[in-house]
């Protein structure tokens, strides 16, 4: 794709190229696309039941999750491009929706008998089992690609086979087949266990409200609202983009497709107003991807970071705020930057009044101050949910735009198709994550990258950082988190726990419960830990505590509460590094998805993006080393200040520009003033330097700037 900027496409041109992102679909079967409208209809109110009213087993939910998403998929989502018009291709592709059903139904009637013969195969178990591995595999295989099923076969077959061949830490004795498929198939562990319950619980829920607000029109409300609020500074489309983007993101929960939802607006509007197209095409792409880091909602990787840290969900998006804050920050800077340097100029004089623009809309603000509320007050996520659609309908009746039946029953349909292939994606992953319970893979890798990292809390960042770009580029966010999070986040988690371990050795406030442990390791250390020592001493105290006993210490030293929101701080490090194949070549369909709007080489626009998301990488390291997340009120607003500046300050130096071009003196200084005020543990006196000198520096390159020329 070349640079064709100045050129104009059209609508239909555009949408064409832009079809590449999406998955190939029926068109040409009417009925069938009707049965799929209806069955997604009804798919939407059994789901509804079973999170309000159902008492069904867990077991035949998930498995009914899977069989009723299943269909959509096969009847939706052709095998092969080619066959999205054959008859023959259709009718294999029943009977695989037929088959999917089958195995829903054999489960339900199956699983007493297998547990009263003692759970003893007998052929029909081994047909049924094979069969709903192969359905996922395949369907898996036509939404996402071939990466992860390979990845499910690698496990599945490490388990009952290669395992045993191999040496070292991951030989595994291996288990019998008909172990390895009960545990797949009827466990509590399996392809119908955790991940699959998170799936059909708080991610279908919240897709089905992001769903009907979006059917009610508040998709346009956010663009409205973002450009009434932006639309008249400088470098306001810019703006609007970072605000628009961030705030469907948190909806929609794709990348690709808020790209492609609002980048079709917000793009062009850049482009108008003079920013470098491939610049427009990157702030596009990396607000986008911050979609997913901004509460309430964050995709799917909220609900699943709840269940493996048993924290509520009301507080994990809770501390999510500021970060999320600091990264849209981060790229508004560089539009800040850009605007300046390109010259560009207001370019929507006739937008009217943020306050008009609120009072027309405002009933698109009460299902997201409902949710906010029921969560705050404690209500399940699933039943914020529920109460949240409906106020999104009763909301609509307060606008011209009512929502009737016909309205409703689209929001219902299309909640099942976006979330056809997420059921489907993450019901597979289960089989994955259960093969590292089951093995204990899951601890030696955390065991082995500790090994790799020496003790250091950065290194471990990067490695997790590399390790979640090469599964990125196979992987959705949400599977690399689950895989990432499953074998990395413990050995993250402790190294974070061990490093505030260490400041209370160093600053001599150990907890008088923890010193009854280093009085049983190091006696002789007993009277030292009464008062602060060196850091030296300390690292050689913690590294002679075994294994056995840290997990006991740290609790006891940092208590629960502490100890809970240090396993926050690895998920969520692990859950923003996974972003990052969004924005980083070679693989990066959220930049390439903007490129085509653009008309810029894909390649170099993913590179730019890349260049702008640089907060990805950056606030990770934030919460890792400094209270970001785990700190009270006082000790989060004070790094969050810091860091907001501190981004600043990095940005101008990334670009050589802030109101104006900085000599190369000052953009040197300007990477020093972000490190006095983001560097973790300094005074707060020299924070205060940083920030005095790259204040002084924005007003002397205010007054330098030559004068912008507007239109």
């Amino acid at each position: 794709m070349t640079d064709k900027s100045s050129s104009a496409d059209s609508p239909q041109e555009l949408e064409t190229e832009l079809s590449q992102f999406e998955l190939t679909q029926r068109t040409d079967f009417p009925l069938i696309t009707r049965i799929v409208t209806v069955f997604g209809i009804a798919l939407s109110l059994v789901h509804i039941w079973f999170n309000t009213f159902a008492t069904l087993p867990e077991l035949w939910v998930s498995a009914a999750h899977f069989a009723g998403f299943s269909v959509m998929c096969a009847l939706t989502y052709p095998a092969a491009a080619k066959w999205r018009n054959s008859r023959f291709a259709l009718a294999i592709d029943i009977g695989i929706a037929v088959a999917a059903i089958a195995c829903l139904v054999y489960v339900i009637f199956a699983e007493d008998a297998l547990y009263e013969r003692g759970v003893t195969f007998v052929t029909s178990d081994w047909v049924f089992s094979v069969i709903a591995i192969l359905i996922a595999l395949e369907l898996i295989r036509r939404t996402m690609g071939w990466f992860i099923p390979c990845l499910i076969i690698v496990a599945l077959t490490y388990v009952v086979w290669w395992g045993s061949w191999l040496d070292g830490i991951f030989a595994f004795p291996g288990l019998s087949a008909e172990t390895m498929l009960y545990r797949a198939f009827y466990s509590s562990e399996g392809m119908f266990g955790p991940i699959s319950r998170i799936s059909w619980s708080y991610v279908f829920m919240f897709i089905l409200f992001g769903a009907f607000l979006v059917k009610s029109g508040a998709g346009d409300y956010i663009i409205n609202v973002s450009r009434a609020a932006a639309g008249k500074i400088i470098g306001g489309p810019g703006f609007v983009a970072v605000l628009g983007s961030g705030l469907m993101g948190s909806v929609s929960g794709s990348s690709v497709a808020n790209t492609v939802s609002t980048g079709v607006i917000t793009i062009p509007l850049m482009k108008k107003a003079g920013f470098p197209p491939k610049f427009a095409a990157g702030v596009e792409a990396a607000a986008s991807t911050g979609g997913q880091l901004m509460p309430p909602v964050m995709g799917a990787g909220a609900f699943i970071m709840a269940s493996y840290t048993q924290i509520p969900y009301v507080e994990i998006i809770a501390v999510s705020f500021a970060p999320a804050l600091i990264y849209f920050l981060s790229v508004a800077f560089f539009v800040r930057i850009e605007a300046k340097r390109s010259g560009v100029h207001q370019l929507e004089t006739d937008t009217p009044s943020m306050f008009s623009v609120l009072a027309s809309g405002w009933h698109y603000l009460i299902p997201l101050a409902v949710l906010v509320a029921l969560l705050v007050m404690d209500f399940t996520p699933t039943y914020a949910a529920g109460i949240s659609i409906i106020s999104v309908v009763v909301a609509s009746w307060l606008s011209p735009n009512r929502m009737g039946v016909a309205d409703i029953f689209d929001a219902l349909a299309q909640g099942a198709r976006n979330m056809a292939t997420t059921a489907v994606l993450l019901t597979g992953i289960g089989l994955v994550v259960n093969v590292i319970s089951t093995t204990g893979i899951g601890n030696t890798f955390s065991l082995m990258i500790n090994d790799w990292a020496g003790g250091s809390l950065f290194i471990m960042i990067v490695l997790v950082a590399l390790a979640s770009l090469i599964l990125g580029m196979g992987l959705p966010v949400t599977a690399s988190y689950i895989v990432l999070g499953t074998l990395s986040a413990p050995a993250l988690y402790g190294l974070i726990a061990e490093q505030q371990l260490l400041e209370l050795l160093t600053t001599g406030q150990l907890p008088e419960e923890a010193k009854t442990i280093f009085m049983l390791i190091a006696p002789e250390q007993l009277a030292a830990l009464g008062s602060p020592m060196s850091f030296e001493m300390a690292v050689d105290l913690v590294g002679k505590v075994p294994d056995d006993f840290k997990a006991t210490l740290l609790e006891q030293s940092l208590g629960p509460v502490t100890v809970g929101l240090a396993l926050l701080a690895a998920h969520l490090i692990i859950f923003w590094l996974s972003q990052d194949s969004n924005v980083t070549p070679p693989v990066c369909l959220t930049a390439f998805a903007a490129a085509t709007i653009a008309r810029t080489p894909p390649m170099a626009t993913g590179f730019k993006a890349w260049k702008i998301a640089k907060g990805l990488y950056l606030v990770p390291l934030l919460m890792a080393y400094t209270p970001l997340v785990a700190g009270d009120f006082q000790q989060v607003v004070i790094v969050t200040l810091f860091a907001i500046l501190g981004t600043w300050a990095l940005v101008a130096g990334l670009e050589g520009y802030l109101e104006g071009p900085i000599n190369p003196l000052f953009r040197i200084a300007t990477f020093g003033m972000a490190a006095l005020m983001m560097w973790p543990g300094l005074d707060i006196w020299l924070r205060l330097l940083g920030a005095g000198l790259f204040i002084a520096l924005v007003v002397y390159s205010y007054k330098k700037a030559p004068p912008l020329v507007t239109a």
